[in-house]
C-alpha cells in the first residue's frame, strides 16, 4: 500500500480540505406553526362588563384595552370596542332610569310632605290591617276619596269611620261594574244590619261606605272589601257595634227578620214598573217572603212578659201587607202593580212598629230616613208605611 503524497506546500491550503459551504437554505424555525397574538385580557374583560351592565368597568376596560392593543400588536380590538359601545349604551339607560326613579321618590316625598303637614289623630294603618270594630281617622273627613289614608284610632274618641266587616270578593264581575258595586253594596248593608242591628238606634249622620278593589289592584290579586260606618258630620265617638254578642237572643232573633224586610225593601229594581214589570213582581215576592220569616219569629215571641198586645198587632199589619205584595207579584199590568204596592206600604204603620221596638227594648226613635222616606210610587212626601233603612251610597 503506498501513502499518498503530503499536502503542497504553500499558504491557503489544508488537508483535508473543508466541506463546501451551502449556498442557501430554509429560515430559522421553518416547518414549525406560526403562534397567533395574544387576546388582551382588558378587551374580554369590557365586553364581559358590557353584557353584564358594569357600565363603567366597560367603559375603563375597553379604553385600556385599545391603547395596549395598539402598542403590543395583540388580538381583541373587536371585543373591546363592542363592550365599549355596549358601556355607554347602558350608561345611558342607567342616567336616564335614574332620573326617572329620583323624580318618582321626590314627587313621593313631596306628598308625604303634605300629608304631614296636615295632623291626622291616630296611627296611620295599611288598610289590609284594618279588622271589624276598629275605628280610624282620614285626611279632612273625606272618606269619599279612592284610597284614604287611614289612621286607626280608639274608638273612645273622635273619629270619622268604623269598620263593620272585612269581605272576601269572589264574584266573577269586574271591579268598576254595575253588578260588582250592586253586590258590593248588597254585602256591606247586610255587614251593617249584623254590626249594628237596632237600626233605628244608628245616628242621624251615619252613612254607609265601602272600599273595593280597582280594576289595577284586582289583576294584582286584591280582593279586599272593606265596609265602613261614616260618622265624619260630627266627628263620632263611641263605637256603634250593637251586634248579637250584645243584644239579648230575641233582641236579635227580631231585629235580624226586621232588618231582612227594610233590606228587601231598600232593593226594589232600578227600571221602572212599565218598562220591567217582571223584576217588580220577583221583588214582590222576595218581599212577602221576608215578611212572612218576620212573621215566625214573632209567633214564637207572642207569649213572651210584654209582648203580649205590640206582638199580635204587628201580626195583623203583616198579614195584610203579605196579602197586598202577593197580589203585586201576580199583577197584569203595571197600572195594577203600582196599586198593589201602595196598599202593602200602607198596611202597616210606624207607630205599631214603635210600640214594638219599645217592647223589645229597642230603639224607638224613628229615624228620618222612614220619616221623610217614599211611602210608594204615587206618594212621593212620605207617610206612616214601613220604609227601607238602605240609603244610597
Amino acid at each position: 500500500m503506498s501513502t499518498p503524497p503530503s499536502p503542497p506546500p504553500g499558504p491557503g491550503h489544508s488537508w483535508p480540505p473543508p466541506p463546501p459551504q451551502q449556498a442557501w437554505g430554509p429560515p430559522p424555525g421553518y416547518g414549525q406553526p406560526q403562534q397567533p397574538p395574544p387576546l388582551n385580557g382588558f378587551a374580554l374583560a369590557s365586553f364581559l362588563s358590557g353584557l353584564l351592565c358594569f357600565a363603567p368597568l366597560g367603559i375603563g376596560f375597553g379604553i385600556a384595552a385599545l391603547v395596549q392593543i395598539s402598542k403590543r400588536r395583540e388580538r381583541g380590538k373587536v371585543l373591546a370596542i363592542a363592550g365599549l359601545a355596549l358601556s355607554v349604551v347602558m350608561t345611558g339607560v342607567l342616567v336616564f332610569a335614574a332620573d326617572r326613579v329620583a323624580t318618582a321618590v321626590e314627587d313621593r316625598f313631596d306628598g308625604l310632605g303634605e300629608y304631614t303637614e296636615v295632623e291626622v289623630e291616630g296611627e296611620l294603618t295599611d288598610i289590609d290591617e284594618l279588622r271589624a270594630g276598629d275605628c280610624f281617622n282620614v285626611e279632612d273627613g273625606e272618606l269619599l276619596d279612592e284610597h284614604p289614608l287611614m289612621y286607626r284610632i280608639d274608638c273612645v274618641e273622635k273619629h270619622h269611620g268604623e269598620v263593620t266587616a272585612r269581605k272576601r270578593l269572589d264574584g266573577p264581575d269586574a271591579p268598576g261594574s254595575a253588578a260588582a258595586d250592586r253586590a258590593s253594596e248588597d254585602t256591606c248593608w247586610q255587614a251593617q244590619d249584623e254590626y249594628a242591628m237596632d237600626t233605628w238606634a244608628l245616628p242621624d249622620h251615619a252613612e254607609m261606605f265601602y272600599y273595593a278593589p280597582s280594576r289595577q289592584s284586582w289583576s294584582q290579586g286584591d280582593r279586599l272589601l272593606l265596609c265602613v260606618i261614616g260618622t265624619t258630620e260630627p266627628e263620632g265617638r263611641g263605637s256603634l257595634r250593637q251586634d248579637s254578642g250584645k243584644l239579648k237572643p230575641e233582641q236579635v232573633a227580631f231585629l235580624r227578620a226586621a232588618n231582612a224586610v227594610e233590606f228587601a225593601l231598600g232593593r226594589a229594581p232600578e227600571k221602572e214598573v212599565d218598562e220591567a214589570l217582571g223584576e217588580h213582581q220577583a221583588w214582590a215576592r222576595r218581599i212577602h217572603a221576608a215578611l212572612g220569616e218576620e212573621a215566625k219569629v214573632l209567633q214564637g215571641h207572642a207569649g213572651r212578659p210584654g209582648l203580649e198586645k205590640t206582638v199580635p198587632a204587628q201580626l195583623k199589619e203583616i198579614e195584610a201587607a203579605r196579602a197586598q205584595w202577593l197580589r203585586a207579584s201576580q199583577a197584569k199590568t203595571p197600572g195594577e202593580f203600582d196599586k198593589q204596592w201602595d196598599r202593602a206600604l200602607a198596611s202597616m204603620s210606624m207607630e205599631t212598629e214603635q210600640a214594638l221596638r219599645g217592647a223589645y227594648g229597642l230603639s224607638m226613635a224613628i229615624p228620618p230616613w222612614l220619616e221623610d222616606g217614599q211611602n210608594g210610587p204615587e206618594d212621593p212626601d212620605g207617610g206612616p208605611g214601613r220604609e227601607p233603612s238602605t240609603e244610597s251610597v
